[in-house]
This record gives C-alpha cells, structure tokens and sequence, in this order.
C-alpha cells in the first residue's frame, strides 16, 4: 500500500522546528478515485510505514522520495524522506495542513 504525503502538520504551524516536531501528516492514496486527502497522526504513520507500507511526496516535476523511519535523540520516532541514499527535508517544504 502507498500514500503520497501532500501536507505537514507542526506544533502550531511552526515550520522551523526539526522533523521530530510533525505532529500529522497529511496524504491522498493516488491510486484511488477518490480524491480526498486524510491526516494521521505521526506515530500512526511511522508504525504503518514500519509494517512495510510506503509513504513518499512527490515534487511538481513528478519526482519521487519515499519516507524512512529516523529516531531523534530524544527516542522520538518521524518520518524523512530520503533520495540517492541521503536523507533530504522533502517533508518539511510542504505546506501546512487545513484539514
């Protein structure tokens, strides 16, 4: 199962914080007809990821980076894109949630 992730949600919107801050993300099943979007919350979304599902974001020229699992210092578990073997901020550059 995959979902495109389409928007971040942050400790009261602040975008600056690091990953471990995401509190939801926001996603669309691009598969579907259905052209919702949903949010689940952070560690929702690690544990789906976890069981070996996919999560990724797509940029404006259909480039793909899929999400990792990453655990911060202080044992906080978050997702974070990665592409050609680096971890990149593809997340954080979304915009915030409305839903």
């Amino acid at each position: 199962m995959m979902r495109r992730i389409v928007c971040i949600k942050k400790d009261n919107g602040n975008h600056s914080n690091p990953h471990e801050a995401v509190s939801s993300y926001g996603w669309i099943d691009e598969n579907s007809s259905e052209d919702k979007a949903s949010v689940t919350p952070r560690q929702i979304m690690v544990d789906w990821v976890k069981q070996g599902n996919k999560a990724y974001v797509k940029d404006s020229s259909g480039n793909v980076a899929y999400c990792g699992v990453r655990t911060s210092s202080a044992g906080t578990e978050f997702l974070q894109t990665h592409a050609d073997g680096k971890y990149t901020d593809n997340l954080l550059n979304l915009r915030e949630c409305r839903i």
